[in-house]
């Protein structure tokens, strides 16, 4: 019996119970004079007990349960820090109309009544907006009185080392970066310092597709298991899987974002739909895709490489070759030397969307080599 229920079925006899009241109060008064009404104080409280008991069973919910929900999921969206901070503006603009409560009520009638209770809304709004705002600097000023200020260990000159970094920082994974598996090797090198969180749902997700009767999403699947199994038998990288979950919400992509924010900590995707709707909720992503894009090699217009021409390009006797690290290269006039390893010139380099495409020509002192001569 789920609790909606419940909550309809103790909301219909209260209103009932109500109606009836009301109903035998107004058939009195209805009845008063006679030859007024044709209904009886029975008839009027039969009558407005069965409305009460119909309003209840109907709108209680909407009433009680809806709005305690509704309350629930936009405090579990509300970071730790902004929740305590919030908690001690409270107290102390309660303290404050505490204090400054008896010398308002002195005050002439009626500004005696009005004012303290006026005053006490006022300040507990200032009180819990100034904490929020800043709850930044609160924090901090927290943190150097506990001794947990910045970088710094207290009674040391010395700056915090890696492993006490790697322990203060955590970074959610989201389903995509796993299975890409390219987190295997960044996370080698060092660059993501800190504990790789995987929540239990984003497993939970994974092992769905690796059961996927599909036998190209099994693959992924599978795959991405594999990527895990490999980060957590690295004992340099701190890798935690952890039962943590958000109520209420179904999506993947929601859930991480909920616990970004409430952790206070970035997620590690390659999702494009996922980091645009959370950098809009002011999450904080590292975007895999954009990582392998910012590294890969500058080249100036007027540069020479050595690439091998592979297949053809869109226009005519255009060649198309790849660098080391993925960037295709445009060779105008390269489609006569497809197979073999031409000396190239940049041309010009352009920046799109889908990332870095070089435009070059060939560099050759004899006429091209064709095929079948």
């Amino acid at each position: 019996m789920s609790s909606e229920f419940i909550v309809r079925l103790i909301g219909m006899v209260v209103f009932c119970i109500l109606g009836v009241f009301w109903g035998n109060e107004l058939g009195i008064i209805a009845n008063q004079s006679p030859g007024t009404t044709d209904y009886t104080v029975q008839q009027y409280t039969f009558a407005l007990g069965l409305v009460g008991a119909l309003f209840g069973l109907v709108l209680t919910p909407l009433i009680t349960i809806r709005p305690i929900k509704a309350l629930r999921n936009s405090l579990k969206q509300v970071s730790t820090q902004t929740l305590f901070a919030g908690i001690i503006g409270l107290i102390i603009g309660l303290a404050v109309s505490a204090l400054l409560a008896f010398p308002l009520s002195m005050l002439p009638s009626p500004f005696n009544k009005v004012l303290p209770f006026a005053g006490m809304l006022l300040l507990c709004y200032f009180s819990v907006s100034l904490f929020t705002t800043r709850q930044n600097d609160f924090m901090g000023l927290v943190n150097s009185v506990t001794g947990k200020s910045g970088g710094i260990v207290k009674g040391s000159d010395k700056v915090m080392g890696a492993s006490t970094w790697n322990e203060g920082r955590t970074v959610l994974l989201d389903t995509s970066v796993i299975i890409d598996g390219r987190i295997s090797d960044i996370a080698r090198t060092g660059f993501l310092p800190g504990t790789l969180l995987i929540p239990r749902f984003v497993l939970n997700e994974l092992q769905y597709i690796a059961d996927s009767p599909d036998s190209l999403r099994r693959q992924r699947g599978r795959r991405g298991m594999d990527v895990l199994a490999q980060l957590q038998k690295t004992p340099t990288i701190p890798v935690q899987i952890s039962d943590i979950d958000v109520e209420g919400v179904h999506e993947v992509d929601d859930k991480l974002i909920i616990l970004a924010r409430q952790l206070r900590c970035p997620i590690l995707t390659n999702d494009y739909n996922l980091n645009r709707v959370a950098e809009l909720q002011g999450v904080i992503i590292l975007n895999v895709n954009e990582l392998a894009n910012s590294v890969k090699s500058i080249l100036l217009p007027g540069e020479a490489i050595d690439l091998r021409i592979i297949q053809e390009g869109k226009e005519q006797g255009q060649g198309l070759a790849y660098m080391e690290d993925g960037t295709m290269v445009v060779v105008e006039s390269g489609r006569d030397y497809i197979g073999e390893q031409v000396l190239v010139t940049v041309t010009k380099v352009l920046q799109t969307a889908a990332g870095r495409m070089v435009f070059a020509r060939p560099e050759v002192k004899t006429a091209p080599r064709r095929k079948g001569k």
